[in-house]
């Protein structure tokens, strides 16, 4: 796996200054499903990748960018049970411009010509391979997490579009965009692609502004997000001997889960500047587990879906461990943070196991709708809208930008209260939504094969 795809002459068809290229049809990098970010969202659309390539083509070459040094080796168990491999390769910001992995080094040199760009190893890698497929985390193609954010996340798509390698735009959310300059260089990695997914109605929207008149029909497309696909996996031994006795006992008690976005909760001033909240959002939650507790007999999971170590940036377990912190002492008997040691289809299986869940993280809410259990979300921004909408549960999205704390909190048990109306309406609208998520992983092989 460690050595570098044969080379296979081939023209380009995307209209490349580069002319003739060396290209290997059975080679493709992903960028933005990085498996080293502790994001199990992230992780999630990584494994469908794979799943799908494996599937579509199974001698397929994946060269996986993600944060870390250098080239390695690694691999995955596919559902059915065969391994896959694939090559690791660093591709990450900050200013250390000397290394091969700088982003910003890599740009540079992808703006000179075939023979002095392809001095740079991991820019004449991308040359050999037949397309790029770039996911952007799903929801990160966008500035407002930032400009270190958006430019880490628009760099692949300017490279693919500059050595002329063919670009698919995996389903994702695209914007909101803010910045006129941001907006424009995600429009021109849209109509530079061959093609581009968005996730869900509203997105789509947005990407039909970004091609404005030459929006194509048959390039720029309406999807669903990869991850409704995701299989599930019983941890067996891994998981707590108490958790494990809760979702065997749950006829006899509703059991919750609540997945808490470390991101919102642990900077709550700085999560008010940069995306209007109104309401405070770990306030609003405790006041709705209070309740339900107090109401129900009821046991609640938190599941954490960014499992970096406590006291980090944006820990899903720090923030779990704050709530309880500041509920009061009788109720934490009945409630536990899971394990952070799970993967992405073991935490999907987790979450499959309640009653009802909510989740401020998107692919948390993801693991929940294509299980089918009843789901509310805590959104920040736009994005959870049009997912939601998709599964015609739109109005479970409470948004703490519109609302207030206690409004907040008194629409989660509301959600919870009507949870079997949900869980009928998801049993009606998840199976079409998987079905699409099979479809156009369909679609897209054409497409990639159409580039060959």
């Amino acid at each position: 796996m460690s050595e570098l795809p044969k080379k296979r002459r081939k023209t380009s068809s995307t209209g490349s200054s580069h002319g003739t290229e060396m290209r290997d049809p059975d080679s493709y990098a992903v960028f933005g499903a990085a498996p080293d970010t502790s994001n199990r969202g992230v992780s999630a659309l990584l494994r469908c990748i794979i799943e799908g390539m494996a599937e579509a083509f199974p001698e397929s070459r994946l060269l996986v960018f993600d944060n870390a040094l250098g080239v390695r080796p690694d691999s995955r168990r596919l559902e059915s049970g065969t391994e896959f491999g694939f090559l690791r390769i660093g591709a990450r910001g900050g200013r250390r411009y000397y290394v091969p992995e700088n982003l910003a080094t890599m740009d540079a040199f992808s703006r000179l010509g075939r023979t002095v760009g392809g001095w740079h190893p991991y820019i004449s890698m991308l040359d050999q391979c037949g397309a790029i497929l770039d996911v952007s985390g799903g929801d990160s193609f966008s500035d407002i997490y930032g400009s270190h954010r958006f430019w880490s996340i628009i760099r692949p798509k300017m490279i693919a579009n500059r050595r002329g390698i063919p670009l698919v735009l995996l389903p994702q959310t695209y914007g909101p965009f803010r910045g006129e300059r941001e907006r424009r260089l995600a429009a021109e990695a849209v109509l530079g692609a061959a093609m581009s997914w968005a996730r869900d109605r509203y997105s789509f929207e947005v990407l039909t502004e970004l091609a404005g008149v030459d929006f194509d029909p048959s390039r720029h497309r309406e999807g669903v997000d990869m991850a409704f696909n995701l299989p599930r996996l019983d941890p067996g031994s891994r998981l707590d001997s108490e958790v494990r006795r809760w979702i065997e006992e749950r006829a006899s008690y509703p059991l919750l889960g609540l997945n808490i976005s470390g991101l919102i909760a642990l900077q709550p001033d700085k999560a008010k500047c940069q995306f209007g909240l109104r309401a405070s959002y770990m306030d609003a939650l405790r006041r709705f587990v209070e309740a339900v507790l107090e109401e129900f007999d009821a046991r609640l999971l938190l599941i954490p879906h960014v499992m970096t170590p406590p006291g980090s940036i944006g820990s899903d377990v720090e923030a779990c461990r704050k709530l309880i912190e500041g509920l009061p002492s009788g109720l934490a008997s009945r409630i536990r943070i899971t394990p952070t040691s799970l993967d992405e289809c073991e935490v999907k299986w987790l979450i499959s196991s309640t009653d009802w869940f909510c989740g401020t993280r998107m692919h948390s809410t993801i693991a929940a709708l294509s299980s089918s259990v009843p789901t509310a979300a805590v959104a920040y921004s736009d994005k959870t809208r049009g997912v939601f909408e998709s599964c015609g549960v739109e109005d479970q999205v409470v948004d703490p930008r519109k609302l207030d704390t206690g409004a907040v909190a008194e629409r989660l048990l509301e959600s919870f209260h009507n949870r079997d109306e949900l869980s009928r309406t998801l049993s009606r609208t998840i199976p079409d939504v998987k079905s699409r998520a099979a479809a156009q992983l369909e679609v897209i092989a054409e497409t990639l094969k159409e580039t060959r």
